[in-house]
């Protein structure tokens, strides 16, 4: 089975590097645009997180192909980092905390990157498991969602922030049953 995903283009809060999860923010029309010129593999059907910029995003590559949205695949809560970027929490003792931690630790208020990563990766292996039957499938996700499938499932294996994707790019992989082979980066 082929397999695509998606990272959802362009947003206000990605401009400015801010960290955005719960928010539910819609693309730029720098986003749209660049979506306007990129070209996509076909597939049977998109599963797509329930945010507003993963919606527009699949709406764009994939007019006419079903959409299935998928609540666990929406991206990690962000907690007091939400709607801020790096410069604004230099000064945070908790932000310097997490930092010192590799991004492991879990984010004030919010949510923890591992119980984030198998919530990811358990609603992948549930679609996966529904969808068997067709040749290939895409997600349009967030960077997060595809940075724990990556790391979980890709061989071989590399680390998760390995696998950080920019708006509007991905990967085109071959799904063995177990594992996913990258066989191009989009």
């Amino acid at each position: 089975m082929k397999i695509i995903l998606i990272r959802h283009a362009q947003t206000p809060g990605n401009l400015e590097k801010r960290y955005i999860g719960k928010t539910d923010e819609p693309l730029s029309e720098y986003g749209k645009q660049e979506l306007s010129l990129r070209t996509y593999p076909e597939c049977e059907a998109v599963f797509v997180s329930p945010m507003r910029r993963c919606i527009q995003t699949a709406d764009i590559i994939y007019p006419q192909t079903p959409h299935i949205i998928c609540t666990q695949l929406r991206e990690c809560d962000f907690g007091d980092f939400e709607q801020k970027n790096h410069k604004e929490l230099s000064e945070s003792p908790s932000y310097q905390a997490w930092l010192q931690s590799g991004g492991t630790a879990p984010f004030p208020n919010g949510e923890n990157p591992a119980s984030f990563k198998v919530r990811c990766t358990q609603a992948f292996a549930s679609v996966i498991a529904a969808n068997s039957e067709k040749s290939c499938i895409a997600f349009v996700v967030h960077g997060g969602t595809i940075m724990s499938v990556m790391e979980a499932y890709a061989r071989p294996r590399l680390r998760y922030f390995d696998y950080m994707v920019p708006n509007c790019r991905g990967y085109l992989t071959e799904f063995n049953g177990e594992f996913l082979t990258v066989t191009e980066k989009l």
